[in-house]
């Protein structure tokens, strides 16, 4: 009797304790906060906006890439192009390679994120501006001052057809 009570009592302790770690597994919650990687609109490209213009609900910009390079590549692009002598570095570590001025059609929606370079009060350079603004400064019209031409070249995302952001690149 006492090995019959022993028994069914170790069982009974067995499946508390597989219940227990079942219903802990089958009702657990996930935590309050998740890791979330969150992948860029599309494609980087480098290159020089040609133009920038309302088109109804958004605008269209004819872009011109370019191929933004540094290191060995730019180096050796530089010398092969008579900008540096064969050897010599490239200034600042890098060479844009213009190697053709085919301008590409892109569509930019209002929203789209954009930054320029401005001298602002914070210090920062990189200032956020709106893509309407993009197109005053593109155009000729009245913008803010920028700490230097757009000229400079100019970064931008794109699925597919459309570039959803824009960021001005820094070269001194």
């Amino acid at each position: 009797m006492k090995l019959r009570l022993l028994v069914l009592g170790s069982v009974a302790v067995v499946a508390g304790v597989v219940a227990g770690v079942l219903a802990a597994w089958a009702f657990r919650t996930e935590p309050a906060t998740k890791t979330v990687i969150a992948k860029p609109c599309g494609d980087r490209i480098f290159g020089h906006i040609a133009s920038l213009k309302r088109q109804g609900d958004h605008f269209e910009m004819r872009f011109d890439p370019a191929w933004f390079t540094s290191g060995v590549t730019a180096n050796t692009a530089a010398a092969e192009d008579g900008a540096v002598e064969a050897g010599q570095p490239v200034p600042n570590d890098n060479y844009v390679v213009e190697e053709g001025h085919r301008l590409l059609t892109y569509i930019v929606r209002p929203g789209a994120h954009v930054s320029v370079l401005t001298r602002n009060a914070t210090g920062q350079l990189e200032t956020p501006i709106s893509v309407s603004e993009l197109a005053r400064i593109v155009n000729g019209g009245k913008h803010r001052p920028l700490f230097e031409p757009l000229d400079s070249g100019v970064w931008i995302r794109v699925h597919i057809d459309t570039a959803c952001s824009l960021e001005q690149q820094y070269r001194p």
